[in-house]
This record gives C-alpha cells, structure tokens and sequence, in this order.
C-alpha cells in the first residue's frame, strides 16, 4: 500500500502548505461546523457524566503541552507519567502501567505499531497532527479488549470528516528551539460543499541531538561529562488525504496516511532507526436509524510498519507489522422504565496481524496474532445517579513461526497459544448536589500476554540484556477499584480520586541472576525472564483550579502517587513514578496571557532490588501567549522556556539501563506559531 500513498501524499504536502500560507494572509473565513465536543474515548453513549477518570487535551491546552513525543505531551497529566528513551522515543505510563498494558489508540482505531515491544520504539503518531487527546486512567479492557489493562490514549484527528464542511478552512503550525534545537511545522486544510467534506495535513519536524545539564557518563575509557545526549537527533513527516460523504444524521469516509521517522538510538551511538507506517481507515456513523436501532458507527483499517535498526549504515534488524482491525457499535434507542431510562449498546472488535523481526538481533520469532471480541454496556439513569455495567468476551490467538529454516535453534519449533478472556465493570456516578458529585468504578479485566512475553528469546540492546518468554504463561487477571469526589462551582473546582488493583499472574520481566555470553563474549549481559506474579497497586490523585478576578488569573495545582508491590517478594514494582506535586499560575490581559509552572518530583527510593534510586527534582517552566488580534481566529504567537534553573534531572519511569544515560531537558526556548482560519 505504501508504494500508493507515498506518491500522492509527496504532490499534496507543498500544495497543503501553499495554500495554507495564502489563506492566512487574506485574512479569516467561516468556521468548521464542529462537531460535538463529547468524550469519546470510554464514553459510548456521550453521556455528560462518566464513571471512569478521563483527561482530555484540545484547542490551547494542547497547543502548549504538545512536544515531539505522545509520552512527553502527556507527561503530568493526573496519574500520567512517560517512559523516556530521549526526545524521540517516548510512551505514556498510567498509573504504573505500561508498555502492552497501555492501549495507544488513532480515532479509537489500533495504531499498528511495535511502540510496546521496546521503550527504543517510538509510537506512529505524531503530536503535530492530533486535534484531541483523551487519556482513559484504569482498566478499559472491556471497551478496547485485554491490552487496555491498564488504561488507553486515544489520539483523535478529522482526517475522515465528521461532520459537514461548507467553507474552506484550516490551520498552519510552525515551532523553533527548545532543547534539541527542533524545527517543526505543519499544515491542514478542510473543505466541502455541504454533501462532501475533503480533509489535507501535511507536517514535517526535525531535531539536534538533546542538550542537557552537566552530568556523568561512563565510556569505554571511564567516566566523561557531558552536556549532550548523543546520538539523540531525528526527523520526521507524514500526512494524509481524507473525504467522506456527510448528512444531517451521519457520514462515511476514507483517508490515507503515511509517516516517517528516522532516528537515533542513545543506547548506542552507532544505531538509528528507520522507520514507516503507511494506513488506510474507512469509518462512519449512521444516526436516527428507526425501530429499535439508534446509531451505527463502525470503523476499519489496515496498517503497514516497519522500521529498521540500522547500525554503521547498515541493516542489522527489521521489525514489520501489517494487519488490520475492524470495529462496529451499535447504540439502542433508550429504554423507559418509570421514571428511569436505559441506554446501551453492543459491539464488535476484530484484529488480526503479522509480525516478524529479521536481523542478528531480532529477540522475537515471527508471529500472527488474531482476536475477536463481543462487548455489551448499559447505562440507567435514574434520578441523581447513573448506573453502567459492562461486559467482554474475547478470544486471542498467539502463533509463533519457531526459528527460520537454517538458523541456529533459539525460538524452538513453531507453536501456539490461545486465551478466553472475560472482562466486566459496573460503575456509577451520583449527583449530591449541583456542586458535589461522586464516581465509582470497579472492573475486573484480563489480558493475555504479549508475543514477547510468551516467545523472547535473545539479545535486547535497548535494555542491555538478554530476554527470555514463556511460552507456558498464563492469563494476567486484575481487580480494579477506583473512586472519585468532585466539588465544582463558577470559577473554582476540585476533584480528588484513589484506586486500588490487585492482579493475579502480573507479568513482569525480572532478573534470573544468570549471565549470557553467547552474544556478546567480551561483555556477558545479564538474563532476564518473563514470569507471573501477584501483585499489587494503588494510588491517588488530587487536582484543582481556581479562577480569581474573573478569568484574569487562574491557580491550578496536582498531586499525584502511585505504589506497587511484589506480593511474592515483598518488593515494589519498576519504574514507578514517585510522588510528583505541580502548581501553576496564569495571568492575561488583553490579548497577552502569562503563565508558571512549578513542578516537583521527589526522590523515587521505593524500588526493587536490582534497580537504584532516581533522585528527586524541582523544575520550574514559564510561558507567554499573545494573539495578533482581536478575534479568535487571530494568529496566536507563544513563547516556552523550560527548565529555568537548568536542573539535572532523571525520569524514573524509564529503563535502569538507559535512565543514567539520558537526562531530562536542560534550560531551553522555544517559540512558535499558530494561525486556525
């Protein structure tokens, strides 16, 4: 597919730019009829209040959050932290959980990507193009299937239109600076005739290698100091092409998209990455359908990934992925019962693909995967509550190819492996009063475990080690609690929430003490192996904001935490992020706005045996935003400066063998424009 989409994407990006360029300067016309602003993600039937916590980013909010990674833009968000592999690789963690824990989204479609597999692998998504974020904290397993154990990012874009375009419209983004000297743009255009709706984006980015304060790092030939990571630079571009025909009650469209990305390893200063990712999705939604039916919406795609691990210009591995997925739902019309009334619906979830990692460092055998799943939720409301049950069943598919015809025996013979999954939530929300309210959500969810769980079996650059599967592993099973109170009046809000989750077989990588030197005899490597143990998590989160002198000055601060531990051996789970409070404070007037943000990271000292100490750190950040105009649609100038005091500081989040190796940011500028028209 990708041989099609690469030639008309490389013919539309000059064109989406040029015209984007020549449509601002003339100055503003009509708007986008927008559609309607509901959560999507873990919210099926759009209703205003939800049991389970999400956050959302959009408009300005995620203007100036966004970075060049998804897991930067979303780090410090309530219980979101990020692991960080450098400034190209980085993937969001929620409340603890990550890598095939996290489900990572594209309009609730699967990315398709090998972001999971490996913290060097960066997602197929890029921040630029992404008009919404919605971060779903807690099992969402019964929506999204098994690998949303732990919580989903859903990136949500308009590359198929949703709604009618009557009137040409767009955006166009350009940032400079920050701490790896970052040129990035991007551009999009929309139009239509009211029946049909044609979407073009376009965005190209491209970064030095990360300056960083003065910290220590050991070589070959001792210990140097250094104030760049090296080998941290990269580029990347894409865009897509997307139409749909639109109604009063609903729409179907396709689009095609590519995205490249080409970039440095910091584990190794010899590695880049070459990577690709080339879609086609086809979606809609048809409303008002009559009799018993209310809404249809169904969505499928196809994808094609690769990427390879190039080392002193060579090929040394390639990582492919193709396959496809397939969602319908189908929403009934509400139900009366009295005074109360029930909404639901049913669905269906299809994926299916095929993986294979070639080279003298593929860990993992090729693979094909397949799940079918069948969901049903309900909502009741009655009176100041509203009650949700939900249930899954699903059936996934593990089938490893065993080692290649001629190689060395390593995988062993071709196998497979199949799991029943089943998964169920009950939730309830309840008005107390027009400014209180209290949520509830409990969920008990499973999830198989991944290809790499079951079949590694090799050398891991990227955690420096040698990785084991087993193919004996069982289901991974979590009971999940988490309650929410949240106190709202004009200008002021407060919300604070704590959860709890106990898993049975929590599958971990864990040191088995042995060394291999197989691969690599002049440096054995320790071995690690998957296994299955109970384990447990919990945490809060506390959150609020306050808007005095009517909107001219707003306050803003977080608390977050979480903990877990081995219940086997009495020792805490890896790469948890520690206690982190952050407080913020804006100030506008007239069309400039000024804001601080001061966020402290204590010391992460809860950490299992074969891991160190992160210690903690106090950033502070501050920005400016002016627009050149009086109206909404006026080019929005911003100004960033981050780290202010150029701290060193270390993501604890991040793998042992690679956190010493790449600091946080140093102090950076940055700045940037925005003009919607």
């Amino acid at each position: 597919m990708h041989n099609f989409v690469l030639p008309v994407l490389s013919r539309l990006t000059p064109v989406a730019f040029a015209v984007a360029a020549c449509a601002t300067g003339a100055g503003a016309l009509a708007q986008t009829e927008p559609a309607a602003r509901v959560f999507i993600t873990g919210n099926p039937l759009g209703a205003p209040d939800i049991a389970a916590p999400i956050s959302t980013l959009s408009g300005q909010g995620l203007l100036m959050r966004r970075a060049s990674t998804l897991g930067e833009t979303l780090d410090g968000l309530p219980g979101v932290s990020a692991t960080y592999f450098g400034p190209q690789a980085s993937r969001p963690v929620i409340r603890g959980q990550d890598g095939e824990r996290v489900r990572m989204l594209n309009n609730s479609g699967a990315s398709n990507d090998a972001s999971g597999l490996s913290a060097d692998h960066a997602v197929a998504l890029d921040p630029l193009v992404i008009e919404r974020i919605e971060v779903l904290r807690g099992p969402a397993a019964l929506l999204y299937g098994g690998n949303a154990i732990g919580g989903v990012v859903n990136a949500i874009d308009n590359r198929i239109p949703r709604a009618p375009q009557r009137q040409l419209s767009g955006s166009v983004e350009l940032r400079a600076g920050g701490a790896a000297q970052e040129r990035a743009g991007a551009a999009l255009l929309e139009t239509g005739s009211g029946d049909w709706a044609l979407h073009v984006d376009a965005f190209a980015r491209q970064s030095g290698d990360l300056r960083v304060p003065e910290f220590s790092r050991a070589t070959a030939g001792g210990v140097e100091r250094r104030q760049r990571v090296d080998n941290s630079s990269g580029r990347a571009e894409g865009g897509a092409v997307g139409a749909s025909r639109t109604w009063a009650t609903g729409y179907v469209g396709a689009a095609i998209d590519s995205y490249r990305n080409e970039y440095g390893v910091v584990s190794e200063d010899d590695v880049r990455i070459r990577m690709r990712r080339d879609k086609l999705a086809v979606a809609g939604e048809w409303r008002d359908l009559g009799g018993a039916w209310r809404t249809l919406r169904a969505r499928v795609q196809l994808s094609d990934y690769q990427h390879e691990e190039v080392e002193q210009g060579s090929v040394g591995t390639t990582f492919k992925n193709r396959g496809g997925d397939m969602r319908w739902e189908l929403e009934h019309r509400p139900l009366k019962f009295g005074a109360s009334e029930l909404r639901g619906q049913f669905g269906v979830q299809a994926e299916q693909s095929r993986f294979s990692a070639l080279g003298t460092e593929a860990f993992v055998p090729s693979t094909q995967s397949r799940q079918l799943a069948g969901f049903v939720y309900e909502e009741l409301s009655a009176g100041p509550a509203t009650l949700s049950l939900g249930l899954r069943v699903e059936g996934v598919r593990h089938a490893s190819a065993g080692d290649p015809q001629g190689d060395a025996p390593r995988f062993g013979p071709a196998q497979s492996r199949r799991f029943d999954l089943r998964s169920a939530a009950l939730g309830g929300v309840f008005r107390l009063s027009p400014q209180w309210q209290l949520s509830g959500h409990l969920t008990s969810a499973q999830r198989a475990p991944s290809t790499t769980e079951l079949f590694a079996n090799g050398v891991h650059l990227a955690t420096a080690s040698v990785e084991q599967g087993n193919a004996q592993l069982g289901v991974e099973r979590g009971v999940n609690l988490d309650a929410a109170l949240r106190w709202q009046r004009a200008g002021a809000r407060i919300k604070a929430g704590w959860f709890v989750g106990r898993y049975a077989n929590y599958l971990s990588l864990h040191p088995t003490g042995a060394m291999d030197a197989g691969a690599r005899p002049a440096q054995p490597l320790p071995v690690y192996a998957y296994v299955g143990v109970p384990a447990r998590l919990n945490g809060f989160e506390l959150e609020g904001q306050w808007q005095l002198r009517g909107e001219r000055w707003t306050l803003d601060g977080k608390i977050d935490s979480v903990r877990g531990v081995d219940r086997v051996r009495g020792e805490p789970l890896p790469r948890l992020s520690p206690l982190r409070f952050a407080l913020g404070t804006q100030v506008a007037h007239g069309n400039w706005s000024v804001r601080a943000d001061l966020v402290r990271v204590a010391t992460q000292d809860r950490v299992p045996s074969n891991d160190v100490t992160t210690p903690g750190y106090t950033l502070l950040n501050l920005s400016a935003t002016t627009r050149l105009g009086a109206a909404l649609t006026s080019p929005l100038v911003f100004v960033k400066v981050g780290n202010v005091g150029n701290t060193l500081a270390f993501n604890a989040t991040s793998l042992a063998t690679v956190r010493s190796l790449v600091p946080l940011p140093g102090r950076s500028l940055s700045v940037g424009l925005r003009s919607d028209f």
